[in-house]
């Protein structure tokens, strides 16, 4: 027997399972019918064994043939997937990084001049990663998106990265306008700016004050860009994470009111690919080891918590 691995047999048998037909598999192949078959019954010889059972004009995969096509079908999408990054390595040294809005207009583009200063060689573009979809790793080197709990996804690697906590910011003119905003209720009485929808605040004043505060409704902004610009804007109090923000907290475009936060169980991981078809790039090493060496370790100054 001749113990040579039948690759072109592996090949057919893989498509007619995955397709569950020997017909669509020819065409995916391009070739004929009875290519297909051909190959499959070499293949069935080289094993030992059937890999179909035929019941009259239907054909069924044996037990076996079921693991070995699915172990298939992830070993040749591990190929393919290889081979067009290599393909598109090979023409450019770009690494490609996937970020959410809020991260890559709050802290990451504004580190950017830091990095290519150290890395000249490396060429970078910086897409927006959409927030609950999935992230292609045939397009992308590394992404950094946002998890309201612990991130695991299936094929990827996510490494903690920035913490989520929160807490009331404002602007220093919309603090001199309104006086002194050192209490929750002084804070409740101000003007309240809401991410998305307004359980934030909830949660914060509950956490905040053993007594029930009621607040006012406010404007709501389904992106954290935009609630950060109107509170730049001095159009009220927001709930910020500090991590992000940490640029507008150090050079005073915000002060944070409050030592209390909420939403410390939410953080932004960095997703690397897990897949061995997908191993890292020197460049995304690189820029990995740069990005947690980056990272801020802001504190609030001391101030009187409330108790």
């Amino acid at each position: 027997m001749n113990d040579t691995l039948p690759l072109n047999a592996l090949r057919s048998f893989e498509a007619a399972a995955r397709t569950g037909s020997f017909t669509r598999a020819a065409a995916e192949l391009h070739v004929t019918q009875s290519a297909v078959s051909h190959q499959i019954k070499l293949l069935e010889e080289w094993i030992g064994s059937p890999l179909f059972e035929r019941q009259g004009n239907a054909t069924k995969l044996t037990p076996h043939a079921l693991t070995l096509a699915s172990s298939l079908t992830s070993i040749f999408t591990e190929m393919d997937t290889a081979c067009r990054r290599a393909r598109t390595g090979a023409k450019s040294n770009t690494l490609v990084i996937a970020v959410i809005p809020s991260v890559a207009t709050c802290w990451l583009i504004p580190r950017m001049s830091e990095f290519k200063a150290l890395f000249p060689g490396i060429n970078t573009r910086i897409i927006y990663a959409i927030h609950g979809h999935q992230i292609d790793f045939n397009e992308v080197d590394v992404a950094i998106t946002y998890a309201q709990e612990k991130l695991e996804l299936r094929n990827a690697i996510t490494t903690r990265f920035l913490a989520g906590d929160s807490a009331p910011v404002c602007s220093p003119a919309f603090l001199e306008l309104q006086g002194e905003l050192k209490t929750p209720q002084q804070i409740a009485k101000a003007g309240l700016l809401h991410d998305t929808d307004r359980r934030g605040w909830t949660q914060w004043f509950k956490k905040a004050s053993p007594q029930k505060i009621e607040f006012g409704e406010g404007p709501i902004f389904e992106d954290f860009n935009l609630l950060r610009a109107a509170t730049l804007a001095g159009q009220g109090i927001s709930l910020c994470p500090l991590s992000i923000i940490e640029d507008d907290l150090q050079a005073n475009r915000l002060i944070a009111l409050s030592l209390i936060t909420v939403n410390a169980e939410s953080a932004y991981y960095l997703v690397e690919p897990a897949s061995r078809s997908h191993a890292p790039r020197p460049e995304a090493e690189q820029f990995r080891a740069w990005l947690f060496g980056t990272r801020g370790h802001m504190a609030l100054e001391d101030q009187d918590s409330w108790q």
